[in-house]
């Protein structure tokens, strides 16, 4: 039986190998979606890595994410120097690094911090932050570009940058008087670091200390030299990354932050916080995943529409198998071991096939989204979805040898005009 359907595929080659590229172009689809979404998901998970806490005023959780880590909404309110310098005197604190938001440049958000941000801050399996070109800042009006930022705006070390009061890509509220030095460029992360302006908490100070309520004070000019030598000690901060010294004093000290009585703050565990946002975010993933499972189906459609279209031009070639001594269930199974031949080629061709698209573009992805393509082989998982394929391409196939089990000798000796 195996070897009457192998030779009867090779005599219908062309339209085999048909229906083979359609099941091979949906597995390619399917199992890409799949691999895409698998690590979509864990790069999402992976902006932000080796941070125990962040720490913000009291709102929602996944509010205090976007704004602190994505760079996303603005915050409810400042948190005060004091609460944040007693938060890193805690006994279970070993770092603390200040963020602070609310400026921009040309439509990407301006991060004032300190140096210890290229330190401590870690993202995707806790790598560091690297540079491209120069180093951190060490003067007052010193600024660190993030790679899509330097793209974009074609920007290299020791081009100037003025910053702007708000959000908005076109602002007429700048800081002109004011201007800022490149004096780095991060190497790509992937992450909202890459479209982000980084001062020092100092520079936040000096370049608003002519400003009040959102804008220039009228007539107030205040000289860069005199700025430099006046107390920049900032008193507010949008946000804070906490690490503790020990990971069984996280939910001690984060009770303690969310239970302090000077001030309504709010400490959230990263990684449960952007569980919840993707759970939030994740319905595209499932769209695709079903239009690809539809694609997988229509080839398998296309396949059973193929065989039952030619059975009507093979019933001298049933009626001959049947003359020989084949039976029905001969004949029936011949046409089921067809199907899942051309199942199976299809499948192992587009799982070929995608681990050469995912090594080749690998890199590419990752350079351009931010989006770590690591799986090549197929995993346990993905070895099931193609078994299920094969298994179903063998069940659609039921119809057919079910027609042609109906067929009888005289039908296909019968010539019909």
């Amino acid at each position: 039986m195996i070897r009457l359907a192998l030779k009867s595929l090779r005599a219908r080659w062309p339209t085999a190998l048909l229906a083979i590229l359609a099941i091979a172009l949906s597995t390619i689809l399917f199992l890409g979606v799949e691999r895409m979404r698998s690590a979509a998901r864990d790069s999402f998970a992976g902006t932000i890595s080796g941070t125990d806490l962040i720490v913000g005023a009291r709102s929602g959780g996944i509010q205090l994410l976007l704004y602190s880590v994505f760079r996303i909404g603005n915050a409810t309110n400042n948190v005060s120097m004091d609460s944040i310098s007693l938060i890193e005197k805690n006994p279970n604190t070993k770092w603390l690094v200040p963020l602070s938001l609310g400026d921009s440049h040309r439509g990407f958000r301006v991060l004032g911090t300190n140096r210890a941000y290229f330190e401590r801050y870690r993202y995707r399996d806790k790598r560091e932050l690297a540079f491209d070109q120069g180093q951190e800042f060490n003067d007052l009006f010193d600024a660190v570009v993030g790679s899509q930022v330097a793209e974009s705006l074609g920007y290299r070390v020791g081009d100037p940058i003025v910053v702007a009061h708000g959000l908005g890509r076109v602002s007429f509220a700048k800081h002109e008087d004011t201007p800022f030095t490149v004096s780095g460029v991060l190497a790509p992360t992937g992450t909202p670091v890459d479209r982000t302006v980084h001062v020092s908490l100092e520079a936040i100070e000096a370049i608003h200390v002519d400003w009040q309520s959102g804008g220039p004070k009228p007539g107030a000019a205040t000289p860069v030299e005199r700025i430099r030598a006046m107390d920049l000690t900032p008193t507010q901060v949008t946000a804070a990354l906490v690490g503790v010294k020990s990971r069984a004093r996280i939910f001690g000290l984060q009770r303690a932050i969310n239970t302090y009585d000077k001030e309504p703050l709010l400490a959230i565990l990263p990684g449960a916080t952007l569980q919840e946002l993707w759970g939030l975010i994740g319905t595209a993933e499932r769209v695709l995943l079903f239009i690809s499972a539809m694609v997988v189906v229509t080839a398998l459609l296309g396949m059973v529409t193929m065989v039952l279209a030619t059975l009507n031009e093979r019933r001298r070639e049933m009626a001959i198998l049947r003359s020989l001594g084949a039976g029905p269930a001969t004949v029936a199974g011949m046409l089921a071991l067809e199907a899942g031949a051309l199942t199976l080629v299809g499948v192992v061709v587009g799982t070929f096939a995608t681990t050469l698209i995912t090594v080749s573009a690998a890199g590419w992805v990752d350079a351009n989204y931010g989006i770590a393509l690591t799986q090549f082989l197929p995993n346990t998982h993905e070895i099931l979805i193609m078994a299920a394929i094969v298994l179903f391409g063998i069940l659609a196939s039921l119809l057919p040898a079910w027609r042609a089990y109906r067929l009888s000798l005289a039908d296909g000796m019968t010539v019909r005009v």
